[in-house]
């Protein structure tokens, strides 16, 4: 796992048609890497001098490359002896799989192998092995996939390539909410929090909502009020790693009082706070507080 006081990071994706260069591609933009598809050799050295004159704003760069455009071995060892030079810490991560897998893909999605127009596609897919041979030997890193599904390779890379500091790949939306307006649009945790004692019934707290410290205080005069709490983050603490490995990008978390005013807006700030010292960035909204 990188770290990034490493530096620049710079990634060149080749390799075999179907080997899941696309997957890993949609993979490392989740893990906060600027990808480029399919861009020429040619263009590399103007996109990198480009990345180095953002002042450090891209420190993340993944290029897929396709050899197929005409690139000769040599002139990619060229290029890759000339990027090393650059203050990036770059590596080659050449994409492959059995024969028959390969060839099996291609038939389940019903695409043209590139290099079976006029032949088997069997026979197009040793052609490309191939021809590839050359770059596959200039490779840092190979990846076989044959045994991978979409969603092994996709953990797979991120397990390699995530940041030791991240832990990314997931939008978190926590939601305020009363219940007697409907549960929150695309909600996928929803947690009820009408057991708790209601300020709305004190004269001196109704007319307040939970962003001020008089309710703040109240409710946690209430012992239910923290272990509520901890039990909601420790739930989320666990998930959340797991929803990532499995490719998730949105998670909204909603939590309902009566009226959305009180509770439900005291608790989802609290828990705010706690998933971002865990290194979430959390979109608080606060549906219900400002109707009566």
């Amino acid at each position: 796992m990188p770290s990034e006081n490493d530096g620049n990071h710079l990634l060149i994706i080749t390799g075999l048609s179907g080997s899941g260069k696309t997957t890993a591609f949609k993979a490392l933009e989740d893990l906060g890497f600027f990808c480029v598809d399919n861009l020429p050799t040619a263009l590399i050295p103007r996109l990198i001098e480009m990345t180095i004159a953002s002042g450090g704003k891209i420190d993340r760069l993944a290029i897929v490359v396709d050899v197929r455009l005409g690139e000769s071995a040599a002139d990619f060892k060229k290029l890759f002896g000339d990027l090393r030079k650059l203050p990036f810490k770059s590596r080659i991560l050449f994409f492959d799989a059995s024969d028959e897998v390969l060839a099996r893909r291609y038939s389940e999605t019903r695409r043209i192998h590139p290099l079976a127009r006029n032949a088997t596609l069997l026979d197009g897919v040793r052609a490309e092995k191939e021809q590839l041979a050359d770059i596959r030997a200039l490779a840092d890193m190979e990846i076989d996939t044959t045994e991978f599904s979409v969603h092994d390779l996709r953990n797979f890379i991120y397990d390699q390539f995530r940041f030791q500091n991240d832990v990314g790949g997931l939008n978190v939306t926590v939601v305020s909410f009363g219940f007697k307006r409907g549960l929150p649009h695309n909600s996928d945790l929803v947690f009820d929090v009408r057991f708790l004692p209601n300020p709305n019934f004190n004269d001196e707290l109704k007319h307040k909502t939970g962003h001020d410290q008089a309710i703040v205080d109240y409710m946690r005069g209430f012992p239910e009020t923290e272990e509520m709490l901890e039990k909601i983050s420790s739930m989320l603490e666990y998930l959340f790693p797991k929803y990532i490995r499995e490719g998730k990008s949105y998670c909204t978390v909603a939590i309902g009082c009566t009226g959305g005013r009180h509770r439900s807006v005291m608790l989802s700030i609290e828990l705010a706070d706690k998933l971002n010292e865990l290194g979430y960035d959390v979109n608080l909204i606060h549906r219900d507080v400002h109707l009566q």
